[in-house]
């Protein structure tokens, strides 16, 4: 195994609104930051959870017990301008872990430590991720703060209650703006169809699951309308991504989502784009008590199969709220019973909660890019 990390000089503390308090090591910045508390139990993978736009406003649990051992891999941009993990920056407001150890890997270019520093983003390791995570299960997803200080000065229960309480509630903050873009932006694969993107916070690597298929991304902010044509190329589809935050909150993509010409493109939504889709066609959606972060999330389909996928998600549609919406459940999770797929009857409309990019996890459920990509080749 390899050697843990050197013993940080910082003091950490994870503090949850119901006055539960986690005191450990300090990793990462020194700083003070509130969000809501999740957990994830994916095993591999924390450089792309950590650079994942839907973890934006919140504190990230990893249950795993060892994290970091094979460091932090360059993130610089590919040649179409895409970063190589999810996203140009890390997204959670803070992080906690059980322990690190040193890196060991030939593409690593720093520690977890450095990279949290370099951002500017505070953790504690050294907390007991077990008993956080059953705590999260039992009472449900509550709101924390992360404090990262001097070891000889913790603050106070007081303190920290304080700080929870001046800062908005999570289905309150308004997240497009940090994770957005500005600006249509057009990645070209030349000779290919131009599918439109609504991006909400899209992963890099759903944009690059297209990409690699021949496909043209026109990426549009979220509130941006879904052209016919962009720069004399007929568009002939529609993905909408992941992103952060409640999802009915986002009025004018819902909106621009009901519109009868956007409608009428072949359409893939991906996790909050399932959410944002239902709730177009008059639907409803819910908060999860805890959500589902992982790499080993069950999908079970209406034709008998099951797959393993990567999800992050915390909010579902009600499949109670279906009726007269046009889409029918193409997929539920046999763990909880919520919704995991969603399309209608003219096949138009592919939805999945999970992340069929598998990235990092499994790849079996690329097939769901591959029946959008002949959907919009056929539309071409």
């Amino acid at each position: 195994m390899p050697a843990r990390a050197a013993k940080s000089a910082l003091g950490g503390t994870l503090f949850l609104e119901d006055g539960t308090r986690f005191d450990g090591e300090g990793l990462g910045a020194t700083a003070r930051r509130v969000g809501e508390v999740v957990f994830t139990t994916g095993m591999v993978g924390y450089p792309e959870s950590l650079t994942d736009p839907s973890f934006r406003g919140q504190i990230l649990t990893f249950t795993y017990p060892l994290i970091g051992n094979y460091g932090v891999p360059s993130n610089d941009l590919d040649a179409d301008g895409l970063p190589r993990l999810e996203s140009g920056e890390v997204q959670p407001r803070g992080v906690v872990v059980r322990g690190t150890t040193a890196p060991n890997h030939w593409q690593s270019e720093r520690t977890l430590d450095d990279w949290l520093r370099a951002e500017r983003v505070p953790g504690v390791r050294g907390v007991d991720t077990r008993r956080l995570t059953e705590h999260l299960r039992s009472k449900g997803v509550v709101r924390g703060v992360v404090d990262v200080g001097p070891l000889d000065d913790r603050p106070s229960d007081e303190e920290l209650a304080k700080s929870i309480r001046a800062a908005p509630q999570y289905g309150e903050e308004n997240f497009m703006a940090e994770v957005a873009p500005a600006r249509p932006t057009l990645i070209v694969r030349r000779g290919g169809p131009v599918v439109a993107a609504l991006d909400c916070g899209i992963k890099a690597s759903i944009v690059r699951a297209l990409l690699d298929r021949g496909v043209s991304v026109l990426r549009l902010p979220y509130d941006h309308e879904v052209p016919a044509k962009w720069e004399g190329r007929r568009v002939a589809g529609l993905l909408i991504g992941n992103g952060p935050g409640d999802p009915s909150e986002l009025g004018p993509t819902i909106e621009e989502l009901a519109r009868p010409s956007t409608r009428a493109f072949p359409t893939l939504g991906i996790c909050l784009g399932q959410q944002l889709i239902a709730l177009a066609r008059g639907a409803t959606t819910f908060k999860l008590k805890y959500g589902h972060r992982g790499q080993n999330k069950t999908i079970y389909f209406s034709d008998g199969r099951a797959l393993i996928v990567s999800e992050n998600h915390g909010y579902a549609v009600d499949p109670a709220s279906l009726a007269d919406t046009g889409l029918d459940v193409w997929a539920t999770n046999p763990d909880d019973g919520t919704l995991e797929g969603l399309r209608d009857s003219g096949g138009r409309v592919l939805a999945l909660q999970g992340h069929p990019e598998g990235h990092p996890g499994p790849q079996e459920a690329g097939f769901v890019f591959d029946r959008f990509v002949q959907k919009v080749k056929r539309r071409a």
